[in-house]
């Protein structure tokens, strides 16, 4: 540990970029904690992880270890940009200028620009080129199997990809075009716009995870081999992506269990995407051509919830003319899913157990039953242990569907997402609507990674659709387009004085109008009152963090410490 404290001393004594980075570095040799932006660091034996890698190459084969060490990689680039982004302050280029020394302080490469990083965030323009030079990927990977035919920089193509797309507000994808493991001199890299890739679906796998999953841009998936079970035609998959872990957790469970005729039960807040997600499940299952069925509970009167599960005889009550069957009659040899399962009426929550166990149905106003081979996927946004408890749900039908469950995390738990997820609906709007935009401003992708996201992926999609369309054509998206229909950003409330009609509630100096000044100065008295407040509100929606608050303010760190000492004073 001594000489990594020494190893510390050089870093804050060395160069500028150094010493910033030096500041969020912390050692402490008697807890043994390695702390990089408040996260915990681990520094470990390079052959360790390079055994490891050869490990998973050998058991799971190439394809899947490369994504594994690629999703890795984008998970950390996003961390790191996000640490310095939150304490840097919000100057890209000097936040693209850190990255790529972090990067060597963490030991994986030593890079050397070819030209400067470009980039314009309004645009999206981004052109990066760089040499990686003495890569512990390339050198590992060349160590334990020779020359290959690919490249093997996993980890830090992944990272390179993580930590542009957090910054830029938008998908970009770097690609390795020459590597020491194909037995060049030295690593090339070029990173550019998801978009300008013509041919990035191999580039773009880690992303999906598996080959059910879809890329994050518009692209129709292949048709899978015939005779292939449960191969959908193309373009039948939702569209589902992701690197973070938690979606990659769910992935893996539904892959798992999607060969099996197990009962599923998804369970996740309202806008997660649990229909998506089932419809995945039905495309990859054995079962995927027979007819997916889905019924909302919460939809359906209580009187005729039973009549569309199970069917209706002619006569069986006014207004059934004609003999119809239900749900689980339609979905025949199929799927049928059961949302907002919760809201089942406790007298077919009866009936539908008994489905459940004898796997037949019989017909309201019938008096014979008709066995169904279905498979039944059920989704609730409510706590059902909560609603057996409660009195509310039968705790046998409980148990029943509780065979695989599946938590679908809010997408406040997956933020990494939230750029390939704004592509997508981005990109499906504007060819919907006929109208280009140019993508998203700066404020406006920070903005979207602070928001609290209640109504989860469903409102993401929404609000991108009416910024499309608020938007002048050929312009960004900013603030007032996505955040104009009353929605308040995490970790702050937002002030009546501070609401101003047709922008952002938590608009702060920058962006009050002359009446909210007014308001303001009539409420507080002094413009030291005001400016006092707005600080404080600031430090509020930032949770105390100075950097952060000081972009919200349009200021620069040392202004904002400046007049916090200043109101502290008075």
């Amino acid at each position: 540990m001594s000489n990594a404290c020494n190893w510390a001393k050089d870093l804050k004594s060395g160069s500028l970029h150094d010493r910033m980075l030096a500041r969020h570095l912390h050692f402490s040799p008697d807890t043994g904690h390695i702390q990089m932006f408040d996260q915990r660091m681990l520094l470990m034996h390079g052959f360790l992880v390079a055994a490891l890698r050869r490990e998973l190459i050998e058991r799971l084969g190439q394809g899947t270890a490369r994504e594994t060490f690629t999703r890795l990689g984008y998970q950390q680039g996003m961390a790191d940009a996000r640490g310095l982004r939150e304490r840097e302050g919000d100057d890209l280029g000097r936040l693209f200028a850190l990255g790529p020394r972090l990067r060597e302080i963490e030991g994986f490469v030593r890079n050397q620009a070819i030209e400067r990083i470009q980039f314009n965030v309004q645009n999206g323009e981004f052109r990066g080129d760089y040499y990686w030079e003495f890569s512990w990927e390339a050198e590992a990977h060349r160590a334990h199997f020779g020359v290959t035919s690919e490249p093997a920089c996993w980890m830090m193509i992944g990272y390179a990809s993580g930590f542009t797309t957090l910054l830029m507000g938008r998908p970009i994808l770097w690609r390795e075009i020459e590597c020491v493991a194909m037995g060049h001199a030295r690593c090339r890299v070029v990173g550019r716009p998801l978009e300008e890739w013509d041919d990035a679906e191999d580039d773009l796998r880690f992303l999906r995870m598996e080959d059910f999953v879809s890329p994050p841009r518009s692209v129709r998936p292949q048709p899978r081999q015939a005779g292939r079970p449960g191969a959908p035609p193309a373009g039948a998959l939702p569209d589902l992506v992701g690197a973070s872990a938690p979606f990659n957790a769910v992935v893996h469970k539904i892959k798992r269990v999607a060969a099996t005729d197990a009962t599923v039960l998804f369970l996740g807040e309202s806008g997660v995407g649990k229909e998506r997600f089932t419809k995945t499940l039905h495309a990859i299952s054995p079962r995927a051509g027979g007819p997916l069925v889905s019924l909302n509970c919460a939809a359906i009167p209580h009187d005729l919830v039973e009549a569309e599960l199970f069917g209706v005889e002619k006569g069986a009550f006014t207004g059934a003319t004609a003999s119809r069957p239900g749900r689980f009659e339609r979905a025949e040899r199929g799927t049928i899913l059961l949302d907002e399962i919760s809201s089942l009426p406790l007298a077919a929550q009866g009936k539908l157990l008994r489905v459940l166990q004898e796997r037949e149905v019989e017909r309201v106003g019938g008096t014979s039953v008709r066995p169904v081979d279905v498979r039944v996927v059920a989704a609730s946004n409510r706590d059902l242990r909560a609603e057996v408890q409660a009195g509310r749900f039968r705790e046998d039908l409980f148990f029943r569907l509780n065979v695989f469950p599946i938590e679908i995390p809010p997408l406040r738990e997956r933020r990494e997402d939230i750029p390939l997820l704004v592509n997508i609906f981005l990109r499906r709007s504007t060819e919907r609507m006929g109208k280009t935009i140019g993508g998203l401003t700066q404020r406006a992708s920070e903005a979207l990674w602070a928001y609290d996201w209640p109504g989860n992926v469903r409102e993401l999609e929404n609000m991108v659709e009416r910024a499309v369309i608020l938007a002048d054509p050929g312009a960004n998206l900013d603030l007032e387009h996505l955040f104009s229909g009353g929605e308040t950003l995490t970790g702050c409330s937002t002030p009546p004085s501070a609401r101003v009609p047709g922008a952002v509630p938590v608009a702060l100096a920058a962006e009050l109008s002359d009446d909210a000044v007014a308001a303001l100065l009539a409420e507080e008295g002094s413009l030291e009152q005001v400016e006092t407040r707005l600080l404080n509100y600031a430090l509020e929606c930032s949770k105390g963090n100075v950097s952060a608050a000081a972009r919200l303010l349009k200021l620069r760190r040392g202004q904002l410490e400046y007049r916090l000492k200043k109101s502290r004073r008075h």
